[in-house]
Order: C-alpha cells, then sequence, then structure tokens
C-alpha cells in the first residue's frame, strides 16, 4: 500500500515532507510498487527545455502491478462492474483473475496481428470492459494506446490517427448511448479514407447492427481472440517510456497529443486515487466519466486498478432512460464513492428532487466533482439531497497535462468550502504568480496557479511537437509549469479556481473570473445554467455578456434580465453585473462538458462565422440558434 493518510495533522505532515523532501516522499511510495529494477535517481529536471524523469532507469510493466500483484490476494474480488446502457440489461462483474485472463488473451491477439513495443493503437470504443482491458493490453505489450471518445467525428478521428501514425484501431459495430445507437464502425470507416497508417482495425460486436467488413484490413474481436492462450509475459519497460498519448483540443484547433510515461504516472495515479477518495478495500467504486478522457485513464482504469479496487464502469447517460438512472444505479451496486461532474450535477438539479425519491442513496461515504469549479448552489444541492448533508465533497482539480489529481479536499479529512478545491496534495507545490511573473506570497492573493516543482504524473511532452509543449505550459512563466488558470487564495489559504485566465474579463481595471460571474447568476431560482464572456466595450474596455439558460415561464424576458442583474449585484456588487443578457436554448460545450467560450466571444463581438471546427461539439446546432437569437 502506498501512504495513506487519515487525519489533518497527518496531511499536514506529509505535506510538509514532500515539499523538504521531495525525493525521499516520491521514493518512499515508489518503493511499494513491483519494479523489474529499482531506479538510480527518483528525479532529473529542467522545466527550461522542458525535461522531467522520473524514477530514471527504473524497470516496470504497469499491468505487473494490477494483474499479478493483485491475482493471489484479490484475485476473487470484482475489479470491474460493467452496468450496460439499458438497465433491462444484465450488469457484469469482472474478477481481477477474470481480468488477468483477459487481458492476457487479448494482449496476445494483437501481438497476433503484428503489434508491438511503441506502436500506437488508437481506441475508439464504446463504455464497455473491453475499452478498459484494450487499453491494459496495450500497456502489457508495450504498445502505446490514444483513446478517442467514440463521439468524436470522423474527421477528428483521422486528425488523431494521423498524429500518431497508428498502425492498430480497435472500435466496435456501432455504440448505445441512452435512445441512441450510434455507428462508430461507419465513423472508423470514414475516417480511414483520410489515414495511410493503419493495417489492422479490431471490432466488437455489441450491438449486432449491420457493418462494413473490409477483407484483409477487419477482423471481429471474438475471431481475434479465438485460440488466443490467456497468459502472455509483460514487455518491460523503462519508467520513461511512454505508456499512452490522450489529445485534447488545443487553441490552434490542431489537436495536441499529452505523453504520459510508466512509472511515475502509475505511483502517482495509485497514491492520489486512494487518499482523494479514502478507498477502503471492497468500496465500490464509481467514476461517471468516459474513457475517453484523462478522468476515465487516471481514475476508471489505471487509478482504482492499482489500488486493487472495484470500479464500476456506466455505458449509458444520466437522463435515460430517466433522470433517475445515477441514484438507481448507486442503489443497485452500493456504490459507496460517486464522482462525476458539475454539469452532470446542474443537468440532473433541473429535474429537481422527484428522480432521487425512492432511491436508497445510504452506501454513499464521499461524494467528488471534476472537470471544472462547482458553483456554490450545485454544491449545495449534491451535498444535500444526494449525499444527504453526511458525506463530504472532494472539489478535485487537475488538468488532461497533470494526469492526477492536484488540488482537493481529502474526504473526510479536509475542512471543506463550497466551490473551493480547498489544499494541494502532497507533492504538489503551487505557486501564484502575477502577470508579470512575481511570486504572490501569503493569503488573501489572486492571479495565475503554476507548480514550481515537477511531480511524478506531469505530461512529459507533446506527441512529435516538442516546442508546442514548451510554448504552451512553460514559455510564459519561465521555471514554472504554467496551468493556464486563474486562481484565488484566501484567508485559509484554500485555493479557488477561477476558471481560464483567457476567462478573466477585464471590466474598468476589475478583474473578474467568468466562474465567479457565473456562479452568482445561477444563484437566480429561474436559472439553469449559464456562460459568460467579454466583449469590447468602449466605456469600461470590456462588457460581460452573459448566455443563459432560463426557465422563463410566466416572465417576460426583461423581467428576467433585471432580476438576474439584481442578484449579480447582490452577490458580487454592481461592477458585475452583466452589459448583455441572452437567453438561449443551451450552450456549446464539448462531449467532456466544457463550453466552448470561444464560440461565444466571437458571436459577443458580432463575428457569426470563423469558429474553426465544430464538430467535436455535443450539439454543433446550438451556435446557430444562439446566432438566431443574438439582439
Amino acid at each position: 500500500m502506498s501512504i495513506k493518510i487519515h487525519t489533518l495533522a497527518g496531511y499536514i505532515h506529509e505535506y510538509e515532507k514532500s515539499v523538504l523532501q521531495p525525493e525521499q516522499f516520491w521514493s518512499r511510495i515508489a518503493e511499494t510498487f513491483h519494479w523489474r529494477q529499482l531506479w538510480q535517481e527518483v528525479v532529473r529536471w529542467n522545466f527550461d527545455e522542458p525535461s522531467v524523469e522520473w524514477f530514471v532507469g527504473g524497470k516496470l510493466n504497469i499491468t505487473e502491478n494490477i494483474l499479478e500483484r493483485h491475482l493471489y490476494t484479490l484475485g476473487d474480488r470484482p475489479a470491474i462492474i460493467w452496468e450496460p446502457n439499458d438497465p433491462a440489461e444484465t450488469a457484469l462483474t469482472i474478477t481481477y483473475r477474470e481480468l488477468y485472463h483477459r487481458v492476457n488473451e487479448f494482449a496476445n491477439a494483437m501481438k497476433a496481428q503484428g503489434i508491438g513495443k511503441g506502436d500506437r493503437v488508437i481506441i475508439y470504443m464504446p463504455m464497455t470492459p473491453e475499452a478498459a482491458i484494450a487499453m491494459l493490453a496495450c500497456a502489457r505489450i508495450g504498445a502505446i494506446h490514444s483513446v478517442v471518445f467514440a463521439g468524436f467525428s470522423a474527421t477528428a478521428l483521422a486528425d488523431r490517427i494521423n498524429d500518431c501514425q497508428a498502425r492498430l484501431v480497435l472500435t466496435a459495430d456501432e455504440n448505445y448511448r441512452g435512445a441512441k445507437v450510434i455507428p462508430v464502425k461507419a465513423v472508423v470507416d470514414e475516417a480511414l479514407t483520410k489515414c495511410t497508417s493503419v493495417e489492422k482495425v479490431i471490432v466488437l460486436q455489441r450491438t449486432g447492427g449491420p457493418v462494413n467488413m473490409q477483407d484483409n484490413r477487419d477482423i471481429w474481436w471474438h475471431d481475434a481472440i479465438a485460440g488466443q492462450p490467456d497468459t502472455c509475459e509483460a514487455e518491460e519497460m523503462d519508467a520513461e517510456d511512454m505508456l499512452f498519448i490522450l489529445y485534447t483540443s488545443g487553441s490552434t484547433g490542431k489537436p495536441k497529443g499529452v505523453v504520459h510515461t510508466c512509472g511515475g504516472y502509475m505511483v502517482y495515479t495509485q497514491f492520489s486515487f486512494e487518499n482523494v477518495f479514502q478507498y477502503r478495500q471492497g468500496d465500490v467504486y464509481w467514476c461517471t466519466a468516459d474513457v475517453g478522457w484523462i478522468t476515465g485513464h487516471s481514475y476508471i482504469v489505471y487509478g482504482p486498478l492499482l489500488a486493487g479496487a472495484t470500479t464500476l464502469m456506466f455505458e449509458g447517460v444520466p437522463t435515460w432512460p430517466d433522470a433517475g438512472r445515477f441514484w438507481d444505479i448507486v442503489d443497485k451496486h452500493r456504490v459507496n464513492q460517486f464522482y462525476t461532474a458539475p454539469t452532470a450535477i446542474r443537468a440532473l438539479q433541473a429535474f429537481g428532487r422527484q428522480p432521487l425519491e425512492g432511491k436508497d442513496l445510504s452506501s454513499l461515504k464521499v461524494l467528488g466533482t471534476v472537470g471544472e469549479p462547482i458553483n456554490e448552489e450545485a454544491w449545495h444541492w449534491y451535498h444535500d439531497h444526494v449525499g444527504k448533508g453526511r458525506c463530504p465533497i472532494v472539489d478535485t482539480w487537475w488538468q488532461t497535462e497533470t494526469g492526477g489529481i492536484m488540488i482537493s479536499p481529502i474526504a473526510g479529512i479536509t475542512p471543506t468550502k463550497p466551490a473551493y478545491a480547498t489544499l494541494p496534495l502532497p507533492g504538489i507545490q503551487p505557486v501564484i504568480l502575477d502577470n508579470d511573473g512575481h511570486e504572490l506570497k501569503g493569503n488573501s492573493v489572486e492571479g495565475n496557479l503554476c507548480i514550481k516543482f515537477p511531480w511524478p504524473s506531469m505530461l512529459r511532452t507533446t506527441y512529435g511537437d516538442h516546442e508546442r509543449c514548451r510554448q504552451t505550459y512553460f514559455s510564459q512563466f519561465p521555471g514554472y509549469y504554467f496551468t493556464g488558470d486563474g486562481v484565488k487564495r484566501d484567508e485559509d489559504g484554500y485555493y479557488r479556481i477561477l476558471g481560464r485566465v483567457d476567462d478573466v474579463i477585464n471590466v474598468s481595471g476589475h478583474r473578474m473570473g467568468t466562474a465567479e460571474v457565473e456562479n452568482a447568476i445561477n444563484e437566480h431560482p429561474r436559472v439553469v445554467e449559464s456562460a459568460v464572456v467579454g466583449y469590447p466595450h468602449e466605456i469600461k474596455g470590456q462588457g460581460i455578456y452573459a448566455y443563459v439558460i432560463a426557465d422563463t415561464t410566466g416572465r417576460t424576458e426583461e423581467n428576467l434580465e433585471e432580476e438576474i442583474r439584481a442578484t449579480v449585484a447582490n452577490i458580487i456588487g454592481p461592477i458585475a453585473k452583466p452589459d448583455k443578457i441572452q437567453i438561449v436554448p443551451g450552450l456549446p460545450k464539448t462531449r467532456s462538458g466544457k463550453i466552448m467560450r470561444r464560440i461565444l466571444r466571437k458571436i459577443a463581438e458580432g463575428i457569426t462565422d470563423d469558429f474553426g471546427d465544430i464538430s467535436t461539439l455535443l450539439d454543433p446546432e446550438v451556435v446557430e440558434k444562439i446566432i438566431a437569437g443574438k439582439k
């Protein structure tokens, strides 16, 4: 077991040690894993190049730390519980022993197709156990996986395949998603008309729907594993060998492939998982993310399975067949730790408390949020109605690039405050810099969130373009990793994430985080969700433009707008009152729930085209509706 924190004093003690003696601190945690060869040096780093290496010279395979390490003690324990899209379909439980055999069998299937160490494999699959099995099978043989969310367009998929020159694509015939059936194999076929590197496609039969299978290229999953042995020796990997590439949208529109490596990522994901969620052996843990996002990598697959946990995977959506689906699953599987996005919480909050009625949520011990700062109103709804006032909320701040949770309460140990990520985990050294790069020390300060010392799970590069990595994360404030987020450290030393610094509006010289204004707007009882951007204002420099999804029943829009302005003035002050409020039917969101504010900024400025690629939006049509509704 890695270091477990059980008290606030224990946290303070470990945190101080981690800052004063980081090498000893991380060495002590890393020693609890299985290494084929120990490291010669704990860390080598230089943020100018940037160059970061952890556990230098160490040899391992991450899957031996998931499979062999748990086989004899936890072999009959559930590793993965799978809840399918349709509640009428039977859930599936896979034990650690079964997972060991299924991962090895699929690893052998890939080897039979000529895939080996260093080859890139694209995983474009539904939320089924096979997606996790595919990731682990790649890691087993040293292939580098790149999971692409199976809702991205053929163009977005082709861009990612071409960037990493993948040789193999893993997909399904179709995906179930709520009431929809999504033809993912057809998307792969279309993408591959623009790709030359892919030699084979392995297709999972999920729905049994009709698909086109190309001779000499496409193989059914069940045929690929037929006759394969269920043991496979794990490839020896260097601590700094690539584990996976995960693409995140870049400001230029070209996706950037964030690279994570084997040793440090392994050590950090287990450590952060066990501590943040206070996981105890035998608990059932559920993260509602998709494996296509970093949250799914770190906190559905790697972190929980390294810890010998039972991790629940859900194929469907929170609102189908009705808005009580999440709570049905918590009740059915006796979920102990529940981790979801504020977007999902706000969407469910809009349905009121009726979907919660009659659901036994007494098994819940910890609630978590991820993806964006949670607004206070949603925090209280989650705390009061889902957790019944007895479950601590861990509001976790981290990024694709950080690999793991960075600033977060430790469940039940750190006193929480609504909308605050609270304190950094041991080993994480945040600093707040002003725009000139000077550190703002002490409390009650606000500025740019940077990290001054490396941590094991941080990105190493952007695939095939190291200069882009340097420019994006290490050039603005030399000597620091720049997160791109604004942050406030309050009088208690607690951190509140204010959103992207390009989501900061400067009104008459006052810097305001869009998240802060949105939180205030969302306090109005008729507001479902809002998004705020700055736009050029001839007197103030920047004005505040608010897009609001609201219940307008029985009110004129003008009345509602004035009430919203009064609410904001009351909560933040008159300076924060939106200059323009547009009632909209929806917001342009990516499939992970992030609002695409650059589109909203352009519309606010009167630009109605040149939005770049909007195919990755959940509902691209909402952009046209917003433009049509602009006054």
